[in-house]
């Protein structure tokens, strides 16, 4: 792939983001607080036409969006949550709005399982431009720092090891973290010097993938909760000498989500107007809430158990089939999810129940579109 594609191509992504800074940038359509075309509730008594909001119902799940360049995490959270006419939402983890792919968006019960997928594994694949520092560490800032330093990719490589493992970084400035309540990206578009300490994350793998030219790196990231992309962009290119900022991003992974599970903003909205017009169910755009638990262990139990637990009263376990360990498991009864809940001292205690009544992912989803 050359630079030029890569540039042309959607970009990756990282933990946290300067979500509210470039909001109006994406169409109004889009924006959360851009007000939504009112639903004809039929002639009145006068002949006019009563307008109404359109009602909400209960939807439990996943849609794994892939957010395209330019949208706000909040504005795509705004827009899933429209299309289904949902009445809870919520993401899990923030993505750029000058990054595209992975974001997960939780939908009525799901939204008890977001702390799982923030905790989980992250994967970017993004391009780094040599020769400039920019005071966002991305496209969007100003240039503070150039270089005609161009590094080789036998270089680049021979640094990688020094960002793999766990390394004290240093966030952006142009970050959400907050300082003393307000948002470090607010103090810094103020003109405030904003001062972020270092903290360790943890960089599981770090790839240069392509050299496309000189001036131009393509790497691949896979790292914990709270790593900043920009950052390493701006570090590395620190210590070769060069200067560097993030110039594509895309966020390729997200704990259980992978890119197979993304939908285009685009099918999501043609798959909700076929729904409408009752060619197809908005129930094959979900991913079941318990995909988010896939790294915990599973515990089915009778319904007399289940009867126990949903009304938020532990449960015995005794017996041969009595489960040999501890700490967290879900809970399903005749195949449903049914709660989150500790095991310990021979009990089993619930900590958070579900309700799936209402818009659940159809068996199709979950069986055959899962990798």
């Amino acid at each position: 792939m050359t630079m030029t594609q890569a540039n042309r191509a959607p970009g990756a992504a990282e933990v946290e983001s300067r979500d509210g800074a470039t909001k109006k940038i994406f169409d109004a359509r889009h924006d959360d607080a851009a007000p939504q075309p009112p639903v004809s509730n039929g002639p009145t008594a006068q002949g006019g036409r009563e307008q109404k909001k359109r009602d909400k119902r209960d939807v439990h799940g996943w849609v794994v969006l892939d957010k395209p360049i330019g949208m706000t995490s909040t504005q795509a959270v705004a827009v899933v949550k429209r299309l289904f006419s949902a009445k809870r939402a919520g993401h899990a983890g923030t993505l750029d709005p000058l990054a595209s792919g992975g974001l997960p968006i939780a939908l009525g019960e799901a939204t008890k399982t977001v702390p799982f997928v923030m905790d989980g594994r992250k994967r970017y694949r993004f391009t780094v431009c040599w020769g400039e520092e920019r005071d966002t560490d991305d496209t969007e800032g100003q240039v503070v720092k150039t270089s005609d330093v161009r590094p080789t990719a036998e270089a680049i490589r021979a640094l990688l090891p020094q960002f793999t493992g766990v390394i004290e970084q240093t966030p952006p400035r142009y970050s959400a973290i907050k300082i003393q309540g307000e948002r470090a990206y607010d103090l810094a578009r103020d003109g405030e010097v904003v001062e972020l300490a270092p903290r360790p994350v943890e960089i599981h793998e770090l790839t240069l993938i392509e050299q496309g030219d000189s001036s131009h790196s393509i790497f691949d990231a896979e790292c914990g909760k709270g790593t900043y992309v920009r950052a390493l962009a701006r570090d590395i290119g620190r210590i070769l000498g060069c200067f560097g900022h993030i110039c594509a991003l895309r966020r390729t992974l997200v704990g259980p989500f992978g890119e197979s599970d993304m939908i285009p903003l685009e099918q999501l909205e043609a798959l909700c107007n076929r729904a409408a017009s009752g060619e197809g169910s908005l129930a094959d755009a979900l991913l079941p809430v318990e995909t988010a638990l896939d790294d915990i262990p599973a515990l089915a139990v009778t319904r007399a158990d289940a009867a126990r637990l949903h009304r938020g009263q532990a449960v015995l376990l005794r017996g041969r089939d009595a489960p040999n360990c501890s700490g967290t498991v879900y809970v399903t009864v005749a195949g449903r999810l049914l709660a989150l809940a500790e095991i310990g001292n021979g009990e089993l205690i619930p900590k958070r129940v579900f309700n799936l009544t209402g818009l659940t992912a159809s068996s199709g989803r979950n069986q055959n579109e899962r990798v």
